[in-house]
């Protein structure tokens, strides 16, 4: 499992990635997480899930993940909002893998 951290012209997201190459493992803790979605919504507010998540090199994981739209790392009128989007977004949502004993 990894936090990963994602800006570019349009948005910046915090996810949680879900990483385990066992299918049942990297469901189980999908599952986990998503039983406590209350609770996760709580820390972060809103979010995206998917369990089948494909990245660019084809390979299938498990991300949960926040996201800020209208910034853009190209536009430095705009880094100290990304800047505080990632770092209480990462912090929720590490408080809440802390809490729940999910890590």
């Amino acid at each position: 499992m990894a936090f990963k951290f994602s800006v570019d012209n349009k948005k910046a997201e915090v996810s949680l990635d879900i990483e385990m190459k066992d299918e049942i493992f990297r469901n189980a803790y999908y599952e986990k997480i998503w039983s406590l979605e209350d609770i996760l919504k709580e820390f972060i507010g809103d979010f995206h899930k998917d369990e089948h998540y494909s990245l660019e090199n084809g390979k299938v994981i498990s991300r949960i993940w926040v996201e800020k739209s209208g910034v853009s790392v190209f536009n430095k009128n705009t880094w100290q909002e990304i800047f505080e989007f990632l770092s209480t977004k990462w912090t929720a949502l590490k408080g809440f893998t802390t809490n729940m004993r999910i890590l």
